[in-house]
């Protein structure tokens, strides 16, 4: 089954493409700022579709969102293995708890 780790490695490679070839290219070379605008732009599709589109609409968006959010990582050198360690990092305790502690 693909994976989002088969994701991340893909974005990776296609880092390394030309720009003509790869649309992963041509949105890191936009730089953090216009990878993330990007990303905004599909989660909000995503929201829209959440509340209001097909089940087949929300799945395309939700793979939209975590396409330009690996991309939006890639733009800033932050890894889905950091990621993930901070969620695995938040497991033990509660949401309400790990919400009161970044406030601190």
């Amino acid at each position: 089954m693909f994976s989002l780790d088969d994701l991340a490695r893909t974005i990776a490679l296609r880092a390394h493409a030309s720009r003509e070839k790869s649309y992963t290219r041509s949105l890191l070379e936009k730089g953090p700022r216009g990878a993330a605008k990007k990303f905004g732009e599909e989660a909000v599709e995503f929201i829209i579709a959440a509340v209001g589109e097909s089940d087949e609409a929300l799945r395309a968006e939700a793979a939209d969102v975590l396409y330009h959010l690996l991309v939006v990582l890639k733009s800033r050198d932050v890894s889905l293995e950091e990621v993930l360690g901070e969620l695995e990092r938040r497991t033990g305790q509660s949401g309400h708890e790990e919400k009161a502690a970044r406030k601190s």
